[in-house]
């Protein structure tokens, strides 16, 4: 094994990036609601930023079964984070939405999870900031279409 090749570096620095977000993950989970479970904050800020999602539309993003996906809404709802309402078009689905005390809690999180960022990344310059977020941006688009194509690891 060759310690430079490019792709054992990036196998470890995204694992390692991998726990460490996992360990945010239920910190910004504890700040949305005590009972939150870690894996659904990405869910409650996807819902934020597409409100009207369907549940199925959640779960293709996340890249769970539909089931997994009815069982996590379904506790989010209980902590009256996310409401559902009918959709208008499919009279069998329905549209996600945070709750106002839902919608209040998560743009709490965000900002200080973008005020924690803007503090680790301080030494970065601006256009450093935009190149790296340009690439995440690259990396989230091709391992969701290796996903897509169960090009999975």
């Amino acid at each position: 094994m060759n310690p430079d090749d490019p792709f054992l570096l990036v196998e470890r620095e995204l694992g390692l990036l991998m726990r460490r977000s996992h360990g945010a993950s239920a910190v910004l989970a504890r700040a949305v609601h005590p009972a939150l479970e870690p894996g659904a904050y990405p869910l409650l800020s996807k819902i934020a930023c597409q409100p009207g999602i369907r549940a199925s539309e959640l779960a293709r993003y996340v890249n769970v079964s539909k089931g997994t996906m009815s069982r996590q809404l379904r506790r989010i709802e209980e902590l009256g984070l996310v409401t559902r309402r009918p959709d208008p078009h499919d009279s069998r689905g329905q549209l996600l939405e945070l709750t106002p005390d839902g919608a209040r809690q998560v743009a709490a999180a965000q900002e200080a999870r973008r005020r924690w960022f803007r503090d680790a990344l301080a030494s970065w310059d601006p256009s450093e900031v935009a190149t790296f977020a340009d690439q995440l941006r690259r990396l989230n688009a091709d391992v969701e279409r290796a996903v897509r194509t169960r090009q999975e690891p």
